[in-house]
């Protein structure tokens, strides 16, 4: 087992590489990946099951222990990035279909893959729980309404229906993990280790389903989603850190919520487009370019950040 393990932790530390590979083998044979788009919101679904198993009541305690830090991030999060998403649509006067793509994925919770980076970077990894908990149990009702606030000029949007997909591959699979690990702790504790393992794989799949099912629209307006994306992202890591800092969070705390901030749930902005706007598959495009960016951006900030670590311990509150 302890094999297998050292494997599983081998593909986490690697996740960019597998997402970046998978993607260009998609673009190349499209036909082998197309099919698995049928199957996205089940994907989805498995990975929110594996997160639901791996919270305890200790993930909500950090609420109780820092409010004012989960309250800073959870509201950056969904302030920041959909702000900055449709900012960014104006500026660069989007395409109708990018555009509420990128909003889209703006508008989406903080994805799993921050708690990781998160520890990487030597910050405040209980906050980053705590944030990513929260936002994920509060996206039902957040995610659609501000999405309906911000893109509804582009296209008409069912904000009750978008509430109960996202409860259909969010909030439910989440509960039902948390039922499987109080009535079957010992058993699921055994197993837990293997979720990250096929978290990775569920989301290569995502990303490498919506690069194969697009490839057309990539090649035409690729580059442009790949820089508006790559803004977002980055900005998104700047101003969640700098809100930090301005009510005067811990620099550890201040990592964790630039990371909460930056990293989106962006297999959820894939399944919501996949099931809200099949039409106009283009759409889908800038959620799994977000995947594919961020978990490249991230693991490279993680990486900075933890190699000045050893310099802020004296004084840790300089940035």
């Amino acid at each position: 087992m302890s094999a297998f393990l050292r494997f599983t932790q081998f593909i986490q530390k690697t996740f960019a590489l597998w997402v970046v590979l998978f993607a260009g083998i998609a673009l190349m044979v499209p036909e082998a990946f197309v099919w698995l788009k049928a199957y996205i919101i089940w994907m989805l679904g498995i990975i929110m099951f594996g997160m639901g198993m791996t919270m305890t009541v200790a993930d909500f305690k950090g609420v109780l222990q820092s409010p004012k830090a989960v309250l800073i991030g959870v509201l950056a999060q969904f302030i920041v990035m959909p702000g900055l998403a449709y900012a960014l649509c104006q500026l660069f006067q989007l395409p109708a279909e990018i555009a509420i793509g990128v909003i889209l994925v703006g508008c989406c919770p903080g994805g799993t893959a921050s708690n990781v980076i998160t520890y990487m970077a030597k910050g405040n990894t209980a906050l980053s729980v705590a944030c990513t908990s929260v936002s994920t149990l509060l996206a039902p009702v957040l995610t659609p309404a501000i999405f309906y606030l911000l893109a509804s000029q582009w296209i008409e949007i069912n904000a009750l229906s978008m509430l109960g997909s996202i409860l259909q591959v969010v909030l439910f699979p989440i509960i039902l993990g948390l039922i499987v690990r109080s009535l079957f702790k010992q058993k699921v504790d055994a197993y837990i280790q293997v979720m990250p393992l096929i978290s990775v794989i569920a989301i290569v799949a995502i990303v490498a389903a919506i690069i194969a099912g697009s490839k057309a629209q990539i090649l035409e307006s690729g580059a442009l989603i790949l820089g508006v994306v790559a803004l977002h992202n980055g900005l998104g890591y700047l101003l969640g850190f700098w809100a930090s800092r301005f009510f005067k969070l811990p620099y550890a705390d201040s990592k964790a919520i630039a990371i909460e901030v930056g990293m989106q749930n962006s297999g959820l902005g894939v399944a919501l487009a996949a099931v809200h706007f099949a039409a106009s598959p283009l759409t889908a495009v800038p959620s799994a370019i977000f995947s594919l960016w961020h978990n490249i951006s991230g693991p490279a900030l993680a990486t900075y950040w933890a190699s000045r670590t050893k310099d802020q311990e004296p004084n840790n509150d300089k940035a």
